[in-house]
């Protein structure tokens, strides 16, 4: 598979990062100003600074064990932030919960797949529908007209976000008998379906092989182009990274390190130190 690499022109903003230059004039989807969290005596993430820009396809990589997945459970709320802030299209989420977080436009897979294995295909999308297809408790208890209207907008949304992945023919399988790779996918288009203007991807080519990640990069992009959206992935698959991801953010030890192009990522010391150790 030939190597990929972003062409795309990083601009300094004056929060001191960089962003896509289609990106200027806009307001960052993500800002996070001296985010931090304690576990009792323990610092897991220490003043964590990133801006992510509207569409911008962003990189936050690091050794196992460097806090990447306690940054995104920082930003879902799962975990409360000890200290900083974390703004969301320019709104504040002190205070918010994990729902609000979703509703104001944050969406995300895990690292483990965590769909709900006993429903179909189809219902884990219109599960994650809830924002846009509303019903009230009378109204589908006596199954009005509005509830099957409702119904059927679902049905025609979930099979439309499914045929990204090319999986509208898989909408009553049951979706803890698909394929691993499958189960991965499934995960990305209930997370598109909350209609986000940020999707967190934890690692989204785990357990793929070449062929099912040079088109996972391929429909990463086309789901940012499609839906104007931004992205932020954590992910271990350079190849992938470096192929796709416009920005990059290096942790270790919960402290971004370095950020920067994929060029400067892959050229700078401190990166490669801490992937390599340092060199006698």
């Amino acid at each position: 598979m030939a190597k990929r690499k972003s062409t795309t022109k990083m601009v300094p903003v004056p929060s001191d990062s960089i962003v896509p230059e289609r990106d200027l004039g806009r307001a960052p989807v993500l800002e996070t100003k001296h985010l931090g969290i304690d576990f009792g005596g323990l610092t897991a993430v220490d003043d964590f600074n990133l801006t992510v820009g509207a569409t911008e396809i962003a990189g936050l990589i690091g050794p196992n064990g460097a806090g990447k997945t306690t940054v995104f459970n920082l930003l879902t709320k799962v975990y409360e932030p000890t200290r900083g802030a974390i703004l969301i299209n320019g709104q504040e989420t002190a205070g918010m919960n994990t729902v609000q977080v979703n509703k104001a436009g944050v969406a995300r897979t895990f690292q483990n797949i965590r769909l709900f294995n006993d429903l179909t295909v189809e219902d884990n999308v219109k599960i994650g529908l809830h924002n846009q297809v509303k019903c009230g408790t009378l109204t589908s208890i006596l199954r009005l007209p509005s509830f099957w209207k409702k119904e059927r907008l679902a049905r025609e949304r979930a099979l439309e976000l499914l045929s990204i992945f090319d999986m509208q023919d898989m909408a009553s399988h049951q979706a803890g008998s698909l394929p691993y790779g499958a189960q991965r996918r499934l995960e990305i288009v209930r997370a598109l379906a909350t209609n986000p203007s940020l999707l967190l991807l934890d690692e989204p080519a785990a357990g793929m092989n070449p062929v099912e990640t040079a088109e996972l990069m391929d429909t990463i992009t086309y789901i940012r182009d499609k839906f104007q959206i931004a992205i932020l992935l954590i992910e271990h698959d350079m190849n992938l990274v470096m192929g796709i991801c416009e920005g990059i953010a290096v942790l270790n030890y919960g402290r971004i390190i370095a950020k920067g192009t994929p060029d400067e990522i892959q050229n700078n010391p401190q990166v490669i130190e801490a992937y390599l150790g340092k060199q006698d």
